[in-house]
């Protein structure tokens, strides 16, 4: 069984409906490692939809979040907005600088983030925080939290191991100049909370409005409660041994509310770099990657990958063999037989990621394949600057009949980002040489201009095709006797100026024979 399909099941054992949540808090550009989260969340609700259990999902952004300092891509002009809620400063202009007449912060980050997630399939209920605390909908729980302060300080204390100040307060007002920060709470009378800031000022918050909010690991919990939420997967820096999971089941519990079950993912790491990190740079942005990755083959990547597995995502050489591996799961998916357990498993694990992998939920993904490998596709959108000769060569190997589908001509265009991108690997690019260069000409030795010789004159003998090219490549390295891997280096060095690079015998197909003639002819 997938890894979602069971948590749907384990879920329909407690509860015979679901609200699965994932959240994020909008403090600058996010990165596809966020998906992570999302998209385990989301297939986890399509499960129960596919089982028939009622679910919801819901995406929480903690727009009421502080911002906690001037991040690099800030001017220094928000020093004086730190420790203000998100959803309460400007956005910044591209320089950096505050954007006064534009929309806030908290919108301002949000909004592309949410247009990715349609391109993805991921249509949640959006939620904004601070319109819970505006609506009045976290005033219980404030409430609870405040007359069980003591009792919620020694549970942070004893599950997490820190310490905090005898002062520490489950609600953290907002001070005369609009930030949180160096406001300290003096009392309580419900509905208010009475206290002073840095400046000096007096004043009270109404726990019914958005005048305050809770600390992170106390606002966490009431959350659960406030949306009846029975699944929300976290992040191992959450879900670790007394981070703020643990501490979050016990309050939830104070605040009068019932915590969903500990899940707990793994990261996306950038392959060769570690964990993505908005503040280190490390990233890769979910708008970038879809203009790379078909969004199937983006989902396919967390779809086939158990939670508790970190997943490299690499838009490198890897992405070759990833978006293969899924034209060959919806060509040839695996059958029903006679099989042994772990063969089960396999294939109903296969199975469960190809159909989570899908846009539409319930679409056939055949409808989502290009029938053209990764590999092929690359070639020819690197020797082929027009779409028009691409349809024709497809045509004309029998990849395609007629005009291409919609599928492989969004893949077409993203190939062809992809390719003018950092990420595209350089042993698939491919530079036709016009002539070859001196110092290429003496990696060559006897032998193999000898094999570059008899192939050149067998030229005129053969139907210019790929099958019939990799034939006389064959058969002449024979001839003469010569290491095949030899044979291909000197083709590589004369055609593409370099030791590798793709299927030579499909390259020269598609160049044409004119043009492979006079590079050889400059050659020899």
């Amino acid at each position: 069984m997938h890894w979602a399909d069971h948590t749907a099941q384990r879920l329909s054992q407690k509860n015979d409906s679901q609200v699965i949540a994932s959240g994020i808090t909008p403090s600058g550009e996010f990165h596809i490692g966020h998906l992570r989260e999302i998209l385990t969340a989301e297939m986890i609700h399509r499960a129960c939809i596919d089982a028939g259990i009622k679910s919801e999902y819901i995406f929480i952004v903690d727009s009421m979040d502080p911002l906690r300092r001037v991040y690099d891509f800030l001017s220094d002009e928000y020093e004086k907005f730190i420790g203000f809620p998100l959803v309460n400063i400007p956005a910044p202009n591209p320089d950096g600088t505050p954007n006064y007449q534009g929309e806030n912060y908290a919108i301002h980050f949000l909004n592309p983030f949410l247009e990715a997630l349609k391109q993805i399939g991921v249509n949640p209920r959006v939620v904004m925080n601070h319109e819970t605390y505006e609506n009045g909908e976290f005033a219980e729980k404030i409430d609870l939290a405040i007359k069980n302060r003591r009792k919620i300080h020694e549970t942070i204390e004893k599950i997490s191991g820190r310490e905090l100040p005898e002062s520490w307060y489950p609600f953290n007002p907002i001070g005369s100049d609009g930030s949180m920060d160096g406001v300290t709470v003096t009392g309580y009378e419900k509905p208010y909370v009475f206290w002073t800031d840095k400046n000096g000022v007096n004043g009270k918050s109404d726990i019914r409005k958005a005048e305050g909010k809770m600390p992170w690991r106390v606002d966490w919990a009431a959350k659960w409660g406030v949306h009846r939420i029975t699944c929300e997967p976290a992040g191992k820096d959450h879900g670790a041994s007394g981070g703020s999971y643990d501490t979050g089941i016990p309050i939830c519990r104070i605040l009068g509310g019932e915590p969903p079950e500990k899940m707990v993912y793994e990261w996306i790491q950038l392959k060769g770099s570690g964990p993505m990190s908005s503040s280190s740079g490390n990233t890769i942005g979910p708008i970038e990657a879809l203009n790379l990755v078909p969004p199937e083959i983006l989902r396919y990547v967390i779809a086939r990958t158990k939670i508790k597995k970190h997943i490299d995502f690499d838009t490198g050489p890897s992405l070759f063999e990833t978006a293969d591996e899924y034209e060959r799961l919806v060509s040839n998916p695996p059958k029903n037989g006679d099989l042994n357990k772990k063969k089960k498993v396999a294939r109903d694990t296969a199975l469960g990621a190809l159909r989570l992998s899908q846009v539409i939920r319930g679409q056939d993904a055949t409808l989502s394949t290009a029938g053209v490998s990764f590999r092929h596709l690359a070639m020819l959108a690197q020797i082929k600057s027009n779409d028009a000769d691409v349809w024709k060569s497809l045509n004309k190997s029998k990849h395609i009949e007629g005009e291409p589908n919609e599928v492989l001509r969004n893949r077409l265009l993203k190939m062809r980002n992809w390719i003018n991108s950092r990420h595209f690997p350089e042993a698939a690019r491919i530079n036709i040489q016009e002539k070859i260069t001196e110092e290429n000409k003496n990696k060559i030795n006897q032998k193999q201009m000898l094999f570059l010789t008899e192939l050149y004159s067998k030229f005129d003998l053969i139907e210019w095709n790929e099958g019939e090219i990799n034939e006389i490549i064959r058969t002449t390295t024979s001839e003469i006797e010569l290491n095949p891997r030899d044979a291909y280096l000197a083709l590589y060095l004369v055609i593409l100026g370099s030791e590798y690079g793709p299927r030579i015998a499909s390259i020269m197909n598609e160049v044409g024979k004119e043009v492979i003639v006079n590079i050889f002819s400059e050659t020899l």
